[in-house]
């Protein structure tokens, strides 16, 4: 009998995961019909099929979507094998997946990975950019390693440790820099640009706004920054930025930068990761040295 191996569980993951025999192939780097051998031979080990296969697309049986969540443990625990046995080894070395929120990946990302390997030069540093509900389920599934995302996740399973503060900031046109900077309190009933549902930084300035979930006055959203300030650019409406994200994004947009009164609205990004990782400690070394660099960069 063909015994059931790691690369049975991780081809069966990566197609319940895309649910699509081609993109699974392509993020396993292996061949579509190489792919399909692998969960075919995965189903006769068992006895049982995991997938319903249609023209267009798969749907995982019962038994299927069981299978994945338990395949996903074990993966996850295998990796955190190695992880312990890096522990032993001195400081962080090796493949590390970094998570990165939009809001962050374009204007501190670059930064980020220098002063990485300024301080773990034997990392091999892998980040992806992504919304940070899927940050973290990643996280949680042990697809990433670490995130560097808005506090707090306020997620148990996770650690959580602060790295810098920043405020955010109101861009309008520039016909309107004369104009008085108005009060938080008369952002809701503003013209304004907001990014789409999923983004934590959309939903951290409708709450230091004090609005609804869908403001009276929003016009817009958009997928990006970028986009949001162009549109404040061509005179529709006003936007919230991170500080971190003006010098990019206000140089090619007639726009104006304001602070806001105090007590101004601001958030603060963080390095999490999963709790249980044997590497929990590095992590936290790892981050205090960003922290670090971050803050020499400042001065």
């Amino acid at each position: 009998m063909t015994p059931l191996t790691m690369k049975h569980l991780r081809y069966f993951d990566a197609l319940a995961r895309h649910r699509h025999f081609g993109r699974a192939a392509e993020a396993s780097a292996i061949s579509q019909p190489a792919l399909s051998l692998q969960v075919r031979e995965l189903e006769n080990i068992l006895g049982a099929p995991l997938v319903e296969r249609g023209a267009r697309q798969i749907r995982l049986t019962a038994l299927g979507e069981e299978f994945s969540l338990r395949a996903r443990e074990v993966l996850r625990a295998v990796d955190e094998l190695g992880a312990l046995a890096r522990a032993s080894t001195g400081p962080l070395s090796g493949r590390l997946r970094l998570g990165v929120i939009p809001t962050v990946a374009p204007y501190l990302l670059p930064q980020v990975m220098r002063e990485l390997a300024l301080s773990f030069p034997d990392l091999d540093l892998r980040p992806r950019e992504a919304i940070t509900p899927k940050l973290m389920r990643d996280l949680g599934e042990g697809r990433l390693d670490l995130a560097l995302v808005a506090l707090p996740v306020s997620e148990p399973s996770v650690v959580e440790m602060p790295l810098f503060e920043e405020e955010f900031l109101l861009v309008r046109h520039q016909g309107a820099a004369h104009l008085p900077i108005p009060a938080l309190v008369d952002l809701p009933e503003a013209p304004l640009l907001l990014l789409e549902e999923g983004h934590c930084f959309r939903d951290q300035a409708i709450a230091f706004c004090k609005m609804p979930q869908s403001p009276a006055g929003e016009i817009m959203e958009g997928s990006s920054l970028s986009t949001l300030v162009q549109m404040v650019g061509a005179g529709i409406g006003v936007t919230l930025i991170p500080e971190m994200a003006a010098a990019v994004e206000t140089r090619s947009a007639p726009v104006v930068l304001h602070r806001l009164p105090d007590p101004s609205p601001r958030r603060t990004i963080g390095m999490v990761w999963r709790r249980s990782n044997p590497l929990s400690e590095s992590y936290r070394d790892l981050a205090e040295a960003l922290q670090r660099g971050l803050a020499r960069s400042e001065d």
